[in-house]
């Protein structure tokens, strides 16, 4: 943005606005007036997006425990890794006989 200083009067002409430059920027206005509307700004400041958090994580910890993806749940894989580990840091730990 130029600005020409012509006696008391200031003209300003703009080669392009902030927006024909960077169209996402006009985006960061919705978002701002999405995350004004949540109630409690006032009270509880950025902790007023405490319970959408916690919603998403029970949401994300459900589908961990539900969905199966080919034919495991990521429990299903937690546990067979754990056991895998324990079985390898037993084998480790045996001695070797000699036979």
């Amino acid at each position: 943005m130029f600005v020409h200083y012509t006696g008391l009067s200031v003209v300003s002409s703009s080669v392009s606005s902030t927006q024909d430059r960077y169209p996402a920027m006009s985006n960061r206005s919705t978002i701002a007036t999405l995350l004004d509307m949540v109630p409690g700004k006032k009270r509880f400041g950025m902790y007023r997006f405490l319970p959408f958090f916690f919603v998403l994580g029970g949401a994300m910890e459900w589908f961990m425990i539900n969905v199966r993806i080919g034919r495991e749940t990521f429990y299903d894989v937690y546990r067979r890794r754990q056991s895998e580990r324990m079985y390898e840091e037993k084998a480790h730990l045996e001695p070797k006989s000699q036979s």
